[in-house]
């Protein structure tokens, strides 16, 4: 029963067996192999335009190389006050970037428009001493499992043209927003205004492989270069490139998402019947938000699962109590039926 991230589970055995076939050949190396080059045209096909990809190690190094490539002197990013670039990167966007994140308020893990506007506003292009507006970025999904409606991710984009600003959509987990809106690649990017995609595939099955899309091929012109200076050029980089060749054959990644996102309904629908827990707020990805007795979560824990403990975001609908914990739970590809069933016969019974 674990519960505690979609990182936690291993590779799919797709990607598992495709990294195995790659270890036996030789190919160029840095990215110029026969094999990096047919996964860059995967990408224009899966995008339905010309996009420049870099492949990258870890969605940190993703997010802080998108905003290090549209960096400016003196410049400011503006996320959610709890997105991932903000409380869980230890400063590397601002360390890489060498700009400073500023924090928008919004409900439900995602910025209110009038708020972003209103931030924006605080820092004029000749505010020498506070700094300018320089990039947005927006997760999706978001660090609270809900996910920006098209509707909404127009409205953002619509903030940074007025603006000139670049927008950057932190995709960690872009297959399970997907699938929850059930539209394309293309129509919850490029399409709607974002400029630069951190598109993970970590978290969704695979071993090692995330990028970074730009979605105008001009705006990385310089970024080979970043991307070596930061340590985040893989010699072996047909390594990356074999998991995502398994990964979107057949469009395997999808069926990943859906199937984490199918455990996620039915965790939701079985905590939205017991008398002894509930859900702290809807989510509509592959992470779900519960508030349950303590005794009940030792008891699990006790009997093997793993979740997090959660601290209680600033607009939780409703309080936990003394004897009660906010806990996260995040299913993956390899999450079964038999895992949540247990899970919650055992908050059940306690």
């Amino acid at each position: 029963m674990f519960f505690a991230s979609d990182n936690w589970a291993g590779a799919h055995p797709a990607i598992n067996e495709r990294l195995s076939k790659e270890s036996t050949r030789f190919a160029a190396a840095y990215g110029n192999s026969e094999l990096d080059r047919s996964i860059e045209a995967r990408f224009n096909e899966m995008f339905e335009r010309d996009v420049a990809v870099f492949f990258v190690a870890t969605g940190t190094a993703a997010n802080s190389l998108a905003l290090a490539s549209v960096a400016r002197p003196g410049g400011l990013t503006f996320c959610h006050s709890e997105a991932h670039v903000i409380e869980d990167e230890c400063g590397a966007p601002d360390f890489f970037s060498g700009m400073r994140m500023v924090a928008v308020e919004g409900p439900a893990g995602k910025m209110l428009p009038e708020n972003l506007v209103e931030r924006i506003s605080r820092y004029p292009q000749d505010a020498v001493h506070h700094g300018r507006a320089a990039a947005i970025t927006m997760t999706q999904a978001t660090e609270v499992g809900t996910i920006y409606t098209l509707e909404e991710i127009d409205a953002i984009a619509k903030i940074a043209k007025d603006n000139g600003l670049p927008l950057h959509m932190d995709g960690a987990r872009f297959a399970n927003a997907l699938v929850a809106l059930d539209c394309s690649p293309a129509e919850m990017t490029w399409k709607r205004g974002v400029d630069v995609l951190s598109f993970g595939g970590t978290k969704n099955g695979c071993w090692c492989a995330e990028a970074i899309v730009f979605f105008n091929p001009d705006l990385a012109k310089d970024f080979a270069f970043l991307r070596k200076r930061s340590a985040q050029l893989f010699s072996k980089s047909r390594f990356i490139a074999a998991q995502f060749d398994a990964y979107l054959k057949d469009d395997l990644w999808m069926g990943l998402a859906g199937h984490a996102n199918t455990m996620a309904d039915r965790l939701r629908t079985g905590f939205s019947a017991l008398n002894s827990a509930r859900l702290a707020w809807p989510t509509t990805s592959n992470e779900v938000f519960a508030i349950l007795p303590k005794a009940s979560a030792k008891a699990a824990e006790e009997q093997g699962a793993r979740f997090y403990n959660w601290p209680a975001p600033r607009d939780i609908p409703e309080k936990v109590k003394a004897d009660e914990v906010l806990i996260r739970m995040v299913t993956s590809f390899a999450t079964t039926e038999e895992d949540v069933d247990q899970f919650l016969s055992i908050c059940a019974s306690a």
